[in-house]
């Protein structure tokens, strides 16, 4: 149980059941139980926590998963963590699996970076140290003024590759687009298997306008200084779709961190059945699955998506069958054992290179 004397508790950040369930996990391999608390939405969609024990001079953890209202999900932990930082927790560190707004770290025209804005958000209500895993980019831990532990969940992923696939050793790895290369090459190298990367209209443009260049845009100011003349930058144009590698008679294997909408997933893996692929895996950490994504999963080309349990999905998994998942609790629960009692985290990063 959670005894006092072993210097910390966990307590779940929401009350429903999807999103204990990782939590509930989480404890049962720690032998602790989860905290005393009730997180509810008042009448007028106020966020409201009450911790039901003493919590002074503990270390704290809070367990939050983001379902589908990443907002709420957001003003619960902040809301948790101000509760227990008023109420004199020693530490507060937030197990956050899959960080929200993370894909939102660049700058793009005159919008903001809201990755930054929430780490800010984060220190200010009380934590002290985050535990999440695969950011979607690892620049991000810089945002936090206190220690971020990202863990990676792709040894958990390879091994359900070598386990579960059939004949895996005639697979190709393919990264859909060329920003995720790196991850498909090193899913490559530790297979041992070859690799191909999908390039043309299918891959992703956020890259197209991550770096603010774009603004101010490019207009030419008749009243501006004369003889100032600065070359304007081409415009883009998508070269039809390649695949860059041999997929024919092959199982081709997509590997990503985050799977939420499923088009560029389905375009993908009809290309790869018209280039000869037989069977296609798709491998990813958070699986958000979003919108009609389990129909058409479900109506695709795709044999079988692969994703953790960083992020509750289980309706999705009622809907379509093809969605399997893996559990990433041991490695969380480990982190927070070995964090708790002041051992090197070494262990957890082993094998993993500065590309992965």
């Amino acid at each position: 149980m959670n005894v006092a004397k072993s210097g910390y508790r966990v307590f779940s950040a929401n009350s429903t059941v999807a999103c204990t369930e990782l939590a509930k996990k989480i404890t049962e391999r720690l032998g602790v139980e989860l905290g005393k608390s009730v997180v509810f939405q008042e009448s007028n969609r106020e966020t409201r926590v009450d911790v039901k024990e003493s919590v002074r001079g503990q270390t704290i953890f809070i367990i939050q998963t983001i379902p589908r209202d990443v907002n709420t999900a957001i003003m619960e932990l902040l809301v948790m963590a101000y509760a227990l930082k008023t109420s004199c927790a020693k530490n507060i560190i937030g197990v956050i699996p899959y960080f929200p707004y993370s894909k939102q770290c660049k700058m793009r025209k005159r919008g903001s970076i809201v990755c930054k804005l929430l780490a800010s958000m984060l220190a200010k209500a009380g934590l002290t140290h985050i535990i999440t895993m695969d950011l979607h980019q690892k620049e991000v831990q810089g945002f936090f003024s206190f220690p971020v532990d990202n863990l990676r969940a792709s040894p958990f992923l390879l091994q359900y590759i070598q386990e579960e696939i059939p004949d895996y050793r005639n697979a190709i790895i393919v990264a859909k687009s060329p920003s995720a290369a790196k991850r498909a090459q090193s899913y490559a190298e530790r297979l041992r298997l070859g690799l191909a990367v999908m390039h043309g209209e299918a891959q992703c443009a956020e890259s197209d306008m991550a770096d603010g260049r774009h603004s101010p845009p490019c207009i030419r100011n008749p009243t501006g200084h004369p003889g100032l003349e600065l070359p304007l930058m081409m415009a883009k144009e998508k070269p039809p779709i390649t695949v860059v590698g041999d997929v024919g008679g092959r199982i081709a294997i997509i590997v990503d961190d985050i799977i939420d909408d499923v088009e560029d997933f389905v375009a993908a893996a009809e290309i790869l059945k018209e280039r000869g692929a037989y069977k296609i895996y798709i491998m990813a950490t958070h699986g958000l699955l979003s919108g009609d994504a389990p129909r058409l999963i479900e109506e695709s080309a795709i044999d079988e998506v692969v994703v953790t349990n960083t992020v509750p999905h289980e309706v999705q998994k009622l809907q379509c069958p093809k969605i399997k998942t893996v559990d990433v609790s041991m490695i969380l629960a480990e982190a927070i054992r070995r964090i708790n009692n002041g051992e090197s985290m070494a262990y957890l990063f082993r094998n993993i290179t500065v590309d992965d």
